[in-house]
């Protein structure tokens, strides 16, 4: 095993020889903007100690002052030696936001946090010049109570809710301290220094995530999202002292949870449609955030429509009989060659699991092979065996179908709003993770994109660098924009099983 050391983050890893450095760092939050392929500097870590020989790829994208200095795109190596890396993600804009924006100088601290129902993401930035100065990732520590929002909701309304809200509380409070506490007295742009320690110089905290995040957070009643009509009693932007949240920082810092857009669809959502810019799109564009809750808005400047379709984990791994989170052992591509499948495992050793990427890729190479057909029915029995112990099942096959069905529905029904079919968009903003990590070309085949490849975009972590951007702005511009997006229940769409039944179906 080789040592594999991470800064700033300060994790220490041993993995095996051969060991890809995507599949290790994507476990550890890292995320792929172009999917792995060199493309783009999205994935840059800079080597302390240890070597990466220089490859083709980063002499044509890496300037050689970067190569001279250490700086690697990670997409394009593999553990060999005992390694110190410098993450550019932890360091730069995190998790595939390596994007510049205008903003207007404050003065101060302040962090932003993506509150996910399985990841928390969050960033520390100097206002003054919009630098970066740290960063944290970790899996939201609720998830003992539950994977996904449902399972969640049902231990609050049985007596659980204090116990998940002081679980979330503590822990952003924690990521906070050692965000502060990483010794980052002095600001990237310049070189200059910054006067006095950093917890005395926070101004600004801000909160973005679904709404099920929002009221676990804040402490407001799920009970009105368990049954009809599943909206929010109070989606609206809700502050906080430090005091409030046993949070040890200066008392004039203000926290706050950004706004929900009703429904389900919450505070990340509208991050996302701010950093993307959709509300100010000329054109019919839409936003599509893959997860147990798949959101989608559909729109343009003049009006924008969001819903949220209950997908299901299947995209996340959970329900698939033998899905796994796209960690270590997990099969998170699949791909038909000769008339056979092949795999790629997550860290390279023998594969324990299927995660989303995987079940998508898994489904589109058996419709290939015709093992799979267009009503979703196996041609195998009793499984489609993907690599030694692992395979796929008839009900993985029907949980994605369940999932894309749901996701594929609301997009089209969003977009008929408009006199228009997903065909008509001229552009498909994927957030997250997922959307990032989620071969396209898949997607298309079993039908859960129904556009040109060439319109859909991964958008990495839209929500955080919402958020952030939030830091900057007034809470009344926000406010506007969120104003102006109207909330779409699908379950309420005399439509929506049609549309459903439909969308189940894989393309011939």
């Amino acid at each position: 095993m080789y040592h594999l050391k991470l800064t700033p983050a300060n994790l220490q890893l041993e993995v095996p020889p051969g060991s890809r450095l995507q599949d290790t760092l994507f476990v550890q939050g890292v995320e792929f903007p172009c999917g792995g392929r060199g493309r783009c500097k999205g994935c840059r870590v800079k080597v302390l100690n240890g070597a990466l020989p220089v490859s083709d790829e980063e002499k044509n994208l890496l300037t050689r002052d970067e190569l001279a200095a250490g700086w690697r795109l990670s997409c394009r190596h593999s553990v060999t030696n005992d390694l110190q890396l410098e993450l550019a993600q932890w360091e730069m804009p995190v998790l595939s936001d390596h994007s510049t924006f205008i903003f207007t100088p404050r003065e101060g601290l302040g962090i932003a946090f993506d509150l996910g129902t399985t990841t928390i993401a969050a960033q520390l930035l100097d206002l003054e010049t919009g630098s970066v100065l740290a960063a944290r990732a970790a899996l939201n520590a609720q998830a003992r109570r539950g994977a996904d929002v449902m399972s969640r909701i049902e231990f609050a309304l049985h007596g659980g809710q204090a116990e998940l809200e002081r679980l979330v509380r503590g822990q952003l409070g924690e990521m906070v301290a050692q965000m502060l506490d990483t010794g980052v007295s002095r600001a990237e742009g310049g070189g200059r220094t910054t006067a006095g320690p950093a917890v005395e110089r926070l101004r600004h905290v801000t909160i973005v995530g679904n709404t099920v995040m929002h009221h676990l957070f804040c402490g407001v009643s799920i009970e009105p999202l368990a049954g009809h009509p599943f909206e929010p009693k109070q989606p609206g932007r809700i502050q906080f002292s430090p005091r409030e949240l046993g949070w040890h920082l200066p008392p004039e810092t203000v926290v706050e949870f950004l706004p929900c857009l009703g429904g389900f669809v919450g505070s990340d959502i509208l991050a996302g449609i701010v950093a993307t810019g959709l509300y100010e799109s000329r054109e019919l564009v839409a936003l599509m955030d893959l997860g147990t809750n798949g959101e989608v808005v559909v729109g343009n400047r003049e009006r924008m429509l969001c819903t949220s379709t209950a997908a299901g984990p299947a995209f996340e791994g959970a329900r698939i009989s033998m899905g796994m989170r796209a960690a270590t052992g997990a099969i998170s591509e699949v791909w038909a060659e000769g008339g056979c499948l092949s795999c790629r495992v997550i860290g390279g050793g023998a594969p324990r699991g299927l995660c989303g990427s995987g079940l998508v890729d898994a489904v589109a190479a058996g419709l290939e092979l015709g093992w799979i057909q267009p009503n979703g029915r196996m041609t195998v029995a009793p499984a489609m065996r993907l690599a030694d112990s692992v395979s796929l099942l008839q009900l993985d096959v029907r949980e994605l179908q369940l999932a894309k069905g749901a996701i594929a529905a609301g997009l089209r029904i969003l977009a008929a709003r408009f006199g228009a079919s997903p065909e008509d968009l001229r552009q498909l903003h994927l957030a997250g993770a997922f959307g990032n990590y989620i071969n396209r070309a898949s997607a298309q085949r079993v039908g859960l994109l129904r556009l040109p490849l060439d319109r859909v975009t991964p958008a990495g972590n839209t929500a955080l660098l919402g958020a952030k951007l939030a830091l900057f702005e007034d809470a009344a511009g926000w406010d506007a924009i969120g104003s102006h997006v109207e909330h779409v229940a699908l379950n309420e769409e005399p439509s929506f099983y049609d549309a459903f039944a439909e969308g189940m179906l894989f393309p011939e």
